[in-house]
């Protein structure tokens, strides 16, 4: 057997244990963390004037500093509520009522949701899906933006060029907890995950390559893009190289994954939900090419 040359930290997933069953928890943190850093990053985008100078925003930014404090209560509960629902009905519902409840990945489900609708609502033992959590936002940004007669769009831009420091902050996450890890491998950086079968087997950091990856590269990657290229004078064309690039990054990962919701041989659900991304970030950046193009103000 190969040993891991960087061993696992192996870090409490409970930073602070309160009374009973109430706790602080690493990853209810990372949300914070994300949602918080994702609102300043916003504001800060928002007081760039040059980003605003000339068509078509003619220096008027698509939204207030008071309007972005307000959708992203908007958006905590679409992540929250979308990320929840999202597990249950992708893979408590879906993938588990193809695989069966015996496969790994399902423990029970989905007759434990008959049996108990209360477990419905536990997220703290496990289960949120990113593209639930996505829906979930994009039904609040709609509502939002309804309410206060505000550019869907450009608005969208602003949040999608935020949403990899939540990403990244969620697998960081996800590493501490010890879960989703990779699959077996041989490389130096390779650790043993006290909760992985078989046990005592080196397997890839698969979440520090997706906090990497749809995390930190995504997130410079969309910065270039708006500060060298701006591609936000095209509203529609942010959201569209966020699907893309995390649809491309999370595709790549799941062969890294030792992701137990298979579909077919190598072929896993997370991949399968990158088709649909790849999808809307060709209608997105086809709509955002059908614009005039714009220059900022000199």
């Amino acid at each position: 057997m190969v040993e891991a040359v960087l061993p696992f930290p192996n870090i409490d997933p409970v930073l602070i244990h309160i009374y009973g069953p109430i706790s602080i928890r690493w990853y209810a943190l990372s949300y914070i963390a994300g949602l918080l850093l994702g609102w300043l990053y916003v504001l800060r985008l928002l007081r760039n004037k040059t980003l605003w100078a000339g068509l078509p925003f003619q220096g008027k930014a698509p939204a207030t500093a008071d309007d972005i404090g307000d959708l992203f209560v908007w958006i905590t509960l679409g992540v929250i509520i979308g990320g929840r629902l999202g597990f249950v009905l992708l893979y408590g519902m879906a993938y588990c009522g193809f695989a069966g409840s015996a496969a790994d990945a399902c423990n029970g489900l989905p007759q434990a949701y008959f049996a108990n609708p209360l477990k419905i609502l536990a997220a703290w033992e496990g289960g949120m899906s990113f593209h639930g959590g996505l829906a979930g936002v994009v039904i609040a940004l709609w509502l939002f933006c309804r309410k206060r007669k505000l550019n869907l769009l450009a608005v969208a831009d602003l949040i999608a060029a935020a949403a990899p420091i939540g990403l990244f902050f969620g697998r960081i996450a996800n590493f501490i907890n010890g879960e989703l890890w990779g699959k077996m491998s041989t490389a130096p950086w390779a650790m043993v995950f006290p909760a992985a079968f078989p046990p005592g087997v080196p397997r890839h950091p698969s979440q520090i390559y997706e906090a990497l990856m749809e995390g930190l590269l995504l997130f410079l990657i969309l910065r270039v893009a708006i500060f060298r290229f701006q591609i936000h004078r095209r509203p529609g064309a942010v959201v569209g190289w966020f699907l893309l690039g995390y649809g491309v990054f999370r595709f790549i990962v799941e062969f890294f994954r030792d992701s137990e919701s298979k579909i077919y041989a190598w072929f896993s659900m997370g991949q399968l939900l990158s088709l649909p991304m790849w999808a809307a970030a060709a209608f997105f950046l086809w709509y955002a090419m059908q614009q005039k193009p714009t220059k900022a103000a000199s």
